[in-house]
């Protein structure tokens, strides 16, 4: 999504891995080692935002050779600038089941992080992201990224899911 240079990116990915809060990826039963503690097991809480509703989900495991092509975007949302979210905050995918874009559930994670922009507009707890775009919506990731209130790196944080995996998402039952 960014264009970093080399230089850039690897000072972004530091400061990001060091000093990022990261929103509920715990939940979604994934490691930093890139296993899936709760394998195979469906969970139909809410784990994931995806097209403006909360999904569950069911792990399944770590992409070891990915097909970019074949992947959507997961995004971990973090604020290192204040370390504060709003309640409800999850990982937002870039599609869903219902979109003809949704790839089933192959993910390449990306880290989105909360900036000083943003904390000038918001205040210290930015808004709930519960979507990718379209860009005009104030709930979607790629709205508050023109705005400049958040950056977008490929990759994991700290303590993530791995950068590439399996969990395809299935209906929220938590009512």
């Amino acid at each position: 999504m960014t264009d970093l240079s080399s230089t850039a990116q690897v000072s972004r990915r530091t400061v990001l891995r060091k000093g990022a809060i990261v929103s509920s990826v715990t939940l979604l039963g994934l490691g930093a080692s890139g296993s899936a503690t709760a394998q195979g097991a469906p969970d139909f809480t809410s784990r994931v935002w995806g097209d403006g509703e909360t999904w569950g989900t069911k792990v399944t495991g770590e992409i070891k050779h990915p097909n970019e092509q074949s992947l959507d975007k997961f995004f971990v949302i973090t604020n290192p600038v204040t370390g504060m979210l709003p309640e409800g905050t999850l990982p937002v995918s870039e599609a869903a089941p219902g979109n003809s874009d949704y790839n089933g559930g192959r993910w390449w994670t990306h880290t989105v992080a909360w900036t000083e922009a943003g904390k000038r507009a918001h205040g210290p707890t930015p808004p709930l992201l519960t979507r990718y775009g379209p860009a005009d919506d104030p709930e979607s990731i790629l709205f508050h990224y023109n705005l400049g209130h958040l950056e977008i790196s490929e990759g994991s944080p700290s303590g993530g899911p791995p950068d590439f995996f399996r969990c395809p998402l299935l209906p929220d039952k938590s009512d």
